[in-house]
């Protein structure tokens, strides 16, 4: 496999997120089994993903007639069904796959997912509603947070930075927050350094506690 190939992955459940995920991932360059129960999505994807087919992976012995024991990553994308999201991530561990991510609806289902299998477990929706009430104030443009509270953030440059060098505004020691990186309108992203100065209308990529972004994009 050349460096630049990536590794095939299977998809189950083509909804929003799964459908988003399979299309991404094909966009990416990656060879994709979508499966799904629903035919009309099945139809929907069929000109989209490398292969797309209508089954019940529920069942074992389907997923392995289908050849999902060939594939080293899956996603579990199910999630109104908590019974079929169960069953499909405990048969893909079943056949051996160590590299399963699975959607959850709630914590429950998140620890049960976990306990059969599950490598990784997401909550779209949710990662979704924060990013959203983050983003609500406007002073955000972009918001990605981890779980231990960190964020990287995308945001116009506050007032009292403009003009100013990074090594005078001292964004470190004065917000606790550091400056990743700068776009400008109409050029290439460049990577912030102490002597990068802050010109108006810039927009910043920025990292750091949440509550401390929060405050930087409010001064």
């Amino acid at each position: 496999m050349s460096a630049d190939k990536r590794k095939p992955v299977l998809v189950v459940g083509l909804g929003r997120f799964g459908g988003a995920v399979a299309r991404t991932l094909t966009n990416m360059g990656s060879e994709v089994l979508g499966i799904d129960t629903d035919a009309h999505l099945v139809q929907e994807y069929s000109g989209d993903l490398t292969k797309v087919v209508e089954a019940d992976c529920t069942d074992g012995a389907v997923l392995k007639q289908l050849g999902a024991a060939d594939f080293e990553a899956a996603v579990v994308a199910i999630g109104s069904d908590i019974e079929a999201s169960v069953l499909t991530v405990l048969a893909l561990a079943d056949l051996g796959l160590s590299n399963i991510w699975a959607k959850a609806t709630n914590q429950r289902h998140a620890r049960i997912l976990e306990r059969i299998g599950a490598t990784h477990v997401v909550f779209p929706e949710q990662r979704m509603g924060e990013r959203v009430a983050h983003l609500l104030n406007e002073r955000l443009l972009d918001f990605i947070a981890f779980g231990d509270e960190f964020a990287i953030a995308r945001l116009a440059a506050p007032a009292p930075i403009v003009g100013l060098p990074l090594i005078t505004s001292a964004c470190r020691k004065k917000y606790a927050i550091t400056v990743v990186g700068v776009k400008r309108a109409g050029e290439a992203f460049i990577h912030a350094v102490p002597d990068t100065i802050i010109f108006p209308d810039d927009e910043l990529v920025v990292s750091g506690q949440i509550k401390d972004i929060e405050r930087f994009s409010a001064i």
